[in-house]
């Protein structure tokens, strides 16, 4: 009897361990989605795009762009929280997944919502305004700014968009409360730039950059370290005189807490893969993104969302907003 119960359980064992395998092997069984928490349009969604078509050859299966946008990403992002844990649901966010949690009382998620899987790029913001907005360079456009604070109009695409991270800190820097006009994205925010309906934004390379090339918007500067080399006549804020005046807009991806290990190590040889497409990196390349290929794993995205978290919160409280 003790010999038969030890072989029945030892061919369970081995059944569910070929079983597991097989499973792992089959991985993944049917198209990804990866959900963007912004509209469509907007230079999340292009960066999304892009690495979604990069990551599909090491996948062997496609890699579908879902757009759920809304209260700043955070209706997005709680999808994908929410969402089966089996890797075929995962989440390309950027530097609003550590900003939404100090701006929103409850976003519908934390950092313990998710499984991470590795940074992705990081992208410089550009200050840009109309084309036909009387200042020519970004000192002018500051003592424009100073002397009329009623009279300028800063676009963003909603509470913890890029945009309104960046335009929060110019306000700051120049010690100026603008008239914030929040749209429910960056496309519809540069359409009404575009337009002349407001008057100036602050938003990605990603989003912006042909659009200074093509001459449709006026550029002042860019909020990295150093110049942006598809944009060289640009200066930096800090060379412009505001010291610490730096922000990248970092993107990385995540699955929902549980996924099992063998699809978060597919997932990661991916990303992996992506970033070392060479159509990728010339796409990001021209529009100003910088790759972060040595972080493209699970340890380097959740250290640097620790990092993140407390940093803007303390940003935030210094300027007066309280979460929502």
């Amino acid at each position: 009897m003790k010999n038969s119960v030890l072989k029945l359980t030892t061919a369970l064992i081995l059944g569910s361990a070929l079983f597991g395998g097989t499973a792992a092997a089959q991985y993944p069984e049917r198209p990804v989605s990866m959900v963007v928490p912004f509209s469509a349009g907007g230079p999340t969604d292009t960066v999304a795009r892009s690495l979604a078509e990069a990551m599909r050859p090491a996948l062997g299966e496609t890699v579908l762009v879902e757009n759920k946008g809304g209260a700043g990403g955070t209706i997005g992002v709680s999808h994908v929280a929410r969402s089966k844990p089996d890797g075929h649901t995962i989440l390309l966010m950027h530097i609003g997944f550590s900003t939404a949690q100090s701006l929103y009382k409850n976003p519908g998620y934390s950092s313990e919502s998710f499984d991470p899987i590795g940074l992705v790029l990081d992208v410089p913001m550009t200050i840009i305004a109309r084309s036909d907005f009387p200042a020519d360079n970004i000192n002018e456009l500051i003592d424009y700014v100073k002397a009329n604070p009623e009279k300028v109009s800063l676009a963003n695409a909603g509470i913890g968009a890029a945009s309104q991270l960046c335009g929060t800190m110019f306000s700051s820097a120049i010690g100026v409360d603008l008239l914030t006009i929040p749209y429910k994205g960056t496309g519809p925010a540069l359409n009404d730039l575009l337009g002349k309906q407001v008057d100036i934004l602050c938003d990605q390379t990603t989003n912006t950059s042909q659009h200074i090339n093509a001459g449709t918007v006026k550029a002042y500067a860019v909020t990295s370290k150093e110049r942006v080399p598809t944009l060289p006549d640009l200066p930096t804020m800090q060379e412009s005189g505001y010291d610490g005046f730096e922000i990248g807009i970092w993107h990385g991806v995540w699955a929902p807490k549980g996924t099992p290990q063998p699809a978060l190590d597919k997932l990661q040889e991916a990303l992996k893969a992506g970033l070392a497409d060479q159509a990728f990196q010339e796409r990001m390349a021209g529009l100003g993104a910088n790759l972060l290929a040595d972080r493209a794993n699970p340890e380097a995205l959740s250290t640097h969302v620790d990092q993140q978290v407390p940093q803007w919160a303390e940003l935030f409280k210094q300027a007066g907003i309280e979460p929502q």
